[in-house]
């Protein structure tokens, strides 16, 4: 525990200093920040020796609890050897042997990895990719990407461009490359949608997709999407069924597909990757988040042979894919996130995760106990839990109430570390959490939605 002139000198220098992220920093220099030291496996610990439950795993990251010992003891043994040196004209035994076990672990047929930082860039390299690969195979006038609402897809401008946020993306609107945004039906939120089946809504969805795909057949790219759930949109989830058949459009239309799996890969969702549950193989595949336990920052892109192929030839060609970033295949990251995997395969971690993604869905039903809470929508690990003012009338609570950024104030005071999508509650706790410690976080969030909503 820091003493408080330590603690006092942290806190001023946080206001003086750091510029947060996602943050209205007026609001945050007018409270007292929770600043953290220390993590214990599902517990973060702050600097006066508060503990709080991870609910959210360190922003989707967290896989198997804080300073586990196996993958500090992967990180201190890379670091023993070389802890970085450039992947541009040079390699290293981390990122080949990661490369390879991705290469085994996804869908059958994605055989090239391509590294970068985070979820955004990964997603700018398979769109960059996309787009450089139809100017190799003579259809330069393919520019367009089909994204759909409530997307999101990272912060960078090129993920932006694909992304579907408006309070996140319409201040830089005139940065942003053109592209074909299809809106979903609507599947909460509306009072008509009681009448439709999910069949329904996604065969609505699914001809929407095809309509624009008909009416732009030599222009597109590509269709990006996360597979299965919409995180930062609002965890919603997407009709059963509506990737495998998107995937058999993008084929149909000779498109490129490319799934956004920074949140939904390594488990989230109760397989390795999303895509798995409706065996889909992708053209491209952008992994992060997960991937390096949430020890570090690695992202990686996946693709196809065909995809590597077209950029094969002479130097004089100019085929090369321009794009790298200085830390590409980090060996401290690769080392770590082949740790990472090695704990899947050892603790048979999927199969045994099966029975906590069943506790997780049972018990956030009775969520539906409290008469603010107008909808639940869960997928594996992940859950969002949507507030409303009057669920039986559709009615909102309004933005400027911060009613989800009351509840998370309310579950830290119970030590459960939250956090909202405006009036939705996030719960993706690390995929190793206990069936105790899980039952306390939902205890601890049932109860911070009781005090704030009656």
């Amino acid at each position: 525990m820091q003493n408080l002139r330590d603690r006092e000198k942290l806190a001023a220098w946080d206001k003086d200093y750091l510029w947060h992220p996602f943050t209205q920093m007026r609001d945050w220099l007018a409270e007292e920040p929770i600043i953290i030291e220390r993590g214990e496996g599902v517990y973060l610990i702050d600097v006066d020796g508060n503990r709080y439950l991870d609910g959210i795993a360190s922003m989707w990251t967290n896989v198997h609890g804080h300073n586990h010992p196996e993958l500090n003891a992967a990180l201190k043994s890379q670091l023993d050897k070389i802890a970085h040196s450039t992947l541009l004209g040079y390699s290293n035994i981390p990122a080949i042997q990661l490369a390879q076990k991705l290469v085994e672990i996804t869908p059958k047929g994605l055989d090239k990895v391509f590294y970068s930082d985070n979820g955004s860039t990964a997603v700018e390299v398979a769109l960059k990719m996309a787009f450089q690969y139809w100017q190799h195979q003579a259809q330069p006038q393919r520019k367009l990407f089909i994204h759909f609402d409530k997307a999101y897809h990272g912060d960078t401008v090129g993920a932006m461009s694909v992304g579907g946020i408006e309070s996140f993306h319409n201040t830089y609107n005139s940065l942003l490359f053109k592209s074909i945004r299809v809106s979903a039906p609507e599947t909460y939120r509306s009072s008509n949608v009681v009448d439709d089946s999910a069949e329904t809504l996604k065969t609505r969805w699914l001809d929407t997709v095809e309509q624009t795909l008909s009416e732009h057949s030599e222009q597109v790219a590509g269709i990006i999407l996360e597979p299965l759930v919409q995180g930062a949109g609002g965890m919603l989830i997407a009709p059963k069924g509506f990737l495998k058949e998107l995937a058999t459009l993008a084929k149909k239309w000779g498109t490129l597909l490319i799934v956004d799996e920074v949140m939904t890969g390594f488990g989230r969702t109760g397989k390795m990757w999303a895509c798995e549950h409706e065996n889909v193989t992708p053209d491209f595949l952008c992994t992060a988040k997960g991937l390096a336990a949430g020890y570090l920052p690695l992202a990686a892109t996946l693709t196809t042979d065909e995809i590597y192929n077209a950029f094969l030839g002479e130097y004089r060609d100019l085929k090369t894919f321009f794009h790298g970033h200085t830390f590409t295949g980090n060996p401290l990251a690769c080392a770590v996130a082949l740790e990472n995997i090695a704990i899947f395969e050892r603790e048979n971690l999927l199969d045994r995760l099966q029975t906590t993604i069943k506790h997780f869905q049972n018990q956030l039903q009775e969520f539906y106990t409290l008469p603010h809470v107008g909808d639940v929508r869960v997928c594996g690990m992940a859950a969002g839990i949507e507030l409303m003012k009057n669920p039986d009338t559709y009615t909102p609570y309004p933005f400027e109430e911060k009613v989800g950024i009351q509840v998370c104030k309310a579950a830290l005071a119970q030590g459960a570390v939250l956090r909202p999508l405006v009036n939705t509650i996030v719960l993706m706790p690390p995929l190793q959490i206990s069936i105790s410690e899980l039952n306390s976080l939902l205890d601890r969030t049932y109860r911070a939605i009781d005090t704030v909503t009656k």
